[in-house]
C-alpha cells in the first residue's frame, strides 16, 4: 500500500514520512493509530490526528455532518483526554471515531463499564498506586518502558477485572525481561551499563588507562618520583597504574615492552600494550554478554509483547473508566427498527462544574423509555419545534442530545440517568451564528440540507435558524425545513422564537415550550428548564424588564426602562417585582 493512499497524504507528506520513518514503520504507524510516531517525523500533533481518525474511523467520520456537531466531537475528546493516565492514552483518546457497526459500540461499551466498575471498587490507596505506577510510562520509551510498567501495576497488588491482564503476566519473565532490555538499550549496538559487572569493570579500566595514555609525560614524572634508582623505575610504574585503575598488577607488568629508548617511550609502550589487551577483552565480554542477553530476549518475546500490549490497553481503560466516573455517565440503549433519542435526567457535560444543574428529560421518535414523569415526552413525533425563555436552556438541550447521540456511536457511555438512542448515519448540529447576509444563508442550507436529503436516518438539531435570514422569509425556511425532515423519515429539534408563525406544522412534528417562571431576590431569571410538551413556550420579556428597571441607578435610565415596562405590561412588572422582593421571606 502506498502512503498516499490515506487521507491528508500527499507527495510531500508522503516524502517526509518516508525519509524519517520509512513506509512500512510509516504505514504501521497509521494502521496502530500512533500518533507520537508522526508528530516525532515531522506531522504537528492536528495533523497527525486528523490523518488517525480518517484512517481508522473514515467509514463512520461522516457521521459529523456540520461543523458544529464536529465541534462537538472534539469537545467530548478534550473532556475525555484529561482523565487520561499516560500521554499515549490521551492520544488514542484523540483518534477515538464513531463506530460503524452496533456490535462495535456494544463490544467498546462493554470495555469502558467494567473498566468503570473495576476502577470504582479501588480503594483510594489502590487507585493512586495504580496512576504512580502510569505516571513514569511513555510509550516513546519501547518496550523497556512497557515492561517497567508492568512490573510496577504487579507491585501495587490490584487484580481483577480489567486488571487482570497485567496481573497474570510472568513477573520473573519480565523482570528477566527488563534485565536483557535495559542491558541492550546502549547507544547503538552495544550492551548498555549496568547489565554486566565484569564487562563495566573492563569498561571503566579502559577508560582510565585511556585517561593515563593521553597524560603520559605526567605519569613518566609521577613514577620517577617514587623510583629512586633506574632499577625502581618498572615497579613503580606497576604499582602507579595499579593504584589508578585497579588492574592486577601481573597484568600491568606484561604489558610492559621488553625495550625502549626512555622513560617516556617505555610508559607509553606500556600503556599501548595494556588499552589495547582491555579493548579486546571487552569487545569479547560484550560479545558475550550481548548474545547471553538476546537469548533471555527471545525467551521473553511472548512476555514481551503481552506486556506491552495489556499496558497500552489498561492506560486507555482506566483513562475511560476515569472519564465515566466523573462524569456519571451511564449506558445507553440501542434500539433496532425504531428512530428516537430519548434521554431522561439528561446532563449537558460543558455544564459540569456548575452547581444545582437542572437535569433535562427529552425525546423524539418512538421510544420506550421509562422516563417516570407526570409531563414525560411523548412516543411517536419524530420532530419537535422547541420554544421559550431566552437563556432558557434551549441551545444547551440540542448540545446535549448531540453529545448523548455521538458518545453513544462512539461506543462510550452517555452523561443521562437512562437514554435510548437509534443508530444514524448522520447528525447534523447547527448552533445560532450571529451572521446575517446571503452568504451565510446559502452556505447554512448547503450544510444542512444535503445530509437530510441523502439519508432518511439524520438526526437534524437546529438552533434559531431565523438568525441567519430576515423575519419573514425566515419562518418559511424553517417551516420548510420542518416539512422536509417529516417527509424525509428523519429525526429532528428545532429551536424558534417563531412557533406562531410555524402553524399549522406537520401532523408528526409537535411544540415543546421553556418557560421562565419569575426573578430570584437576587433578581437572576429563574427557568423551568425541562421542556413542557406540545405547548408553546414563553420568553416573559416583562421579567427582564423588571430585572432593568430594578437595576437602573441612574433616574433618567430608570424613566427610559419604566417606559419599555408600559410596553410590555406595567402590571406584570411591577407584580415580578414584587414576587422577586418577598421571595423566600
Amino acid at each position: 500500500m502506498r502512503l498516499e493512499e490515506y487521507w491528508g497524504i500527499g507527495p510531500k507528506t508522503s516524502e517526509l514520512l518516508t525519509e524519517e520513518l520509512g513506509v512500512e514503520r510509516a504505514i504501521e504507524a497509521i494502521e496502530s493509530a500512533d500518533t507520537r510516531a508522526l508528530t516525532g517525523a515531522g506531522l504537528s500533533r492536528g495533523r497527525a490526528t486528523r490523518i488517525l481518525r480518517r484512517a481508522t474511523g473514515a467509514e463512520s467520520m461522516d457521521l459529523l455532518a456540520t461543523r458544529d456537531t464536529r465541534d462537538v466531537y472534539k469537545e467530548l475528546l478534550d473532556l475525555a483526554e484529561e482523565y487520561a493516565v499516560t500521554a499515549d492514552a490521551a492520544d488514542k483518546i484523540r483518534v477515538l471515531t464513531p463506530l460503524p457497526t452496533r456490535e462495535a459500540m456494544d463490544e467498546r461499551l462493554d470495555d469502558v463499564l467494567a473498566a468503570r466498575d473495576t476502577w470504582a471498587d479501588l480503594s483510594d490507596a489502590d487507585q493512586r498506586a495504580v496512576l504512580d505506577a502510569f505516571d513514569g510510562y511513555d510509550a516513546s520509551g519501547g518496550e523497556l518502558a512497557a515492561v517497567k510498567a508492568a512490573l510496577a501495576l504487579q507491585e501495587t497488588g490490584v487484580e481483577g477485572g480489567v486488571f487482570e491482564s497485567v496481573a497474570s503476566l510472568d513477573g520473573d519473565a519480565l523482570s528477566a525481561a527488563r534485565a536483557a532490555l535495559a542491558g541492550l538499550a546502549g547507544d547503538g549496538d552495544s550492551v548498555g551499563e549496568g547489565a554486566d559487572e565484569e564487562l563495566d569493570r573492563l569498561r571503566d579500566q579502559l577508560g582510565q588507562v585511556e585517561d593515563l595514555a593521553a597524560a603520559s609525560m605526567s605519569v613518566v614524572e609521577a613514577v620517577q618520583e617514587g623510583a629512586r634508582r633506574p632499577a625502581e623505575f618498572q615497579d613503580a610504574l606497576v604499582r602507579h597504574v595499579t593504584d589508578e585503575t585497579g588492574i592486577d598488577a601481573a597484568r600491568v607488568r606484561d604489558a610492559m615492552p621488553r625495550e625502549a629508548t626512555d622513560a617516556r617511550d617505555f610508559v607509553d609502550a606500556a600503556l599501548r600494550d595494556l588499552r589495547s589487551s582491555l579493548r579486546t577483552d571487552a569487545q569479547e565480554r560484550e560479545q558475550a554478554v550481548a548474545d547471553r542477553l538476546e537469548d533471555d530476549l527471545a525467551d521473553a518475546r511472548d512476555d514481551i509483547d503481552a506486556a506491552v500490549a495489556a499496558v497500552d490497553a489498561l492506560a486507555l481503560s482506566v483513562s475511560l473508566a476515569r472519564f465515566a466516573i466523573a462524569f456519571d455517565l451511564t449506558r445507553p440503549t440501542f434500539v433496532e427498527g425504531r428512530k428516537t433519542i430519548a434521554v431522561k435526567r439528561a446532563r449537558n457535560l460543558a455544564l459540569s462544574d456548575v452547581d444545582s444543574v437542572q437535569p433535562v428529560t427529552y425525546a423524539v421518535g418512538d421510544h420506550s423509555l421509562d422516563l417516570d414523569r407526570a409531563n414525560r415526552p411523548p412516543s411517536g413525533d419524530r420532530v419537535a419545534v422547541l420554544t421559550g425563555a431566552n437563556s432558557g436552556g434551549k441551545t444547551t438541550l440540542l448540545e446535549t442530545l448531540c453529545q448523548v447521540q455521538l458518545l453513544a456511536q462512539m461506543g462510550l457511555p452517555v452523561p443521562a440517568e437512562a437514554a435510548e438512542v437509534g443508530l444514524v448515519d448522520t447528525v447534523v448540529f447547527h448552533r445560532r451564528h450571529a451572521s446575517f447576509n446571503a452568504g451565510v444563508l446559502e452556505s447554512t442550507l448547503r450544510s444542512v440540507v444535503p445530509p437530510l436529503t441523502e439519508s432518511d436516518r439524520t438526526l437534524m438539531l437546529v438552533d434559531e435558524f431565523e438568525a441567519i435570514t430576515e423575519p419573514g422569509s425566515a419562518a418559511d425556511l424553517l417551516h420548510g425545513l420542518v416539512t422536509l425532515t417529516v417527509d424525509r423519515d428523519a429525526l429532528g429539534v428545532f429551536v424558534t422564537h417563531l412557533a406562531d408563525d410555524l402553524e399549522p406544522l406537520p401532523e408528526e412534528a409537535r411544540t415543546d415550550g421553556i418557560f421562565a417562571e419569575g426573578l430570584s431576590q437576587d433578581l437572576d431569571l429563574q427557568v423551568d428548564y425541562q421542556p413542557r410538551f406540545g405547548t408553546v413556550g414563553k420568553s416573559t420579556p416583562e421579567f427582564i424588564v423588571s430585572r432593568l428597571v430594578a437595576n437602573a441607578a441612574d433616574p433618567v435610565e430608570r424613566n427610559g426602562f419604566e417606559t419599555l415596562a408600559t410596553a410590555v405590561g406595567e402590571q406584570a412588572v411591577q407584580r415580578t417585582l414584587s414576587d422577586a422582593m418577598w421571595t423566600d421571606e
